[in-house]
């Protein structure tokens, strides 16, 4: 049966990509992409060859009914994203929403994605947690940062590395100095890290030896009985 499927693409090392996802990308009419050069190169190194369309976050509004309306009419489209499960801050949620609204089946396989491996690595709490995704850059950040800091689950950001620093500060502004949180860098790559601290200790880390790579920032919520170390804590 025709259906969308969103595939899930490894987040660092290819090696992450699962038999089934392999199977679903050779077997689609169509692959969206939301970087054809990237997932060109992936599709390359699978020996997978297969037509292959944009899809991102500047035309989704404007293809996302053709889309649909292709697969209603008999094609299967598998969606990927440039690394993880797709809709996870990548597009996705739009093709979904409008394939559910017309009754067209909709598949998602299970797969990479970046927060779970970072969350459960940074020996905060995990059995509630919330994802927060990238913060607003302007309007609105404040009255998040705000709202965030009365969360007593833990808290799941992704974080580019221009701006990581930033956030640890105005985080232990609202928060406190002493709140524990963990930063994931570079996860499933060569150069993966993790390193554990408290918000200001990660903030001093961070301003004396700038990131670099994909970063994801998990914070320990308000009255978190998890403890933060007492010096920073490095895995690598």
């Amino acid at each position: 049966m025709a259906k969308l499927i969103l595939v899930p693409t490894p987040v660092g090392n290819l090696e992450d990509i699962t038999l089934r996802a392999i199977r679903v990308l050779k077997e689609a009419d169509l692959i969206l992409a939301e970087d054809t050069r990237t997932s060109g190169n992936l599709l390359r190194h699978l020996d997978i060859h297969k037509p292959l369309r944009s899809y991102h976050a500047h035309n989704e509004h404007r293809v996302v009914e053709e889309l649909v309306e292709r697969i209603a009419a008999g094609e299967t489209i598998a969606l990927v994203t440039d690394a993880g499960t797709p809709g996870i801050s990548d597009p996705g949620f739009l093709i979904v929403r409008e394939c559910a609204k017309q009754g067209v089946p909709v598949e998602t396989l299970p797969g990479p994605t970046a927060f779970v491996p970072a969350l459960v690595n940074s020996g905060l709490p995990c059995d509630r947690f919330c994802f927060e995704g990238f913060l607003p850059q302007k309007k609105g950040r404040q009255t998040r940062l705000l709202k965030l800091a009365g969360e007593e689950r833990t808290m799941v950001f992704y974080e580019s590395p221009f701006r990581l620093q930033r956030a640890l500060k105005e985080l232990s502004v609202v928060m406190s100095a002493d709140r524990a949180a963990c930063v994931c860098r570079e996860i499933s790559k060569l150069h993966e890290e993790v390193r554990r601290g408290t918000l200001h200790e990660l903030a001093e880390h961070y301003a004396a030896h700038p990131p670099k790579g994909e970063i994801v920032l998990i914070v320990a919520g308000r009255n978190s009985k998890s403890e933060a170390s007492s010096s920073l804590d490095e895995e690598e």
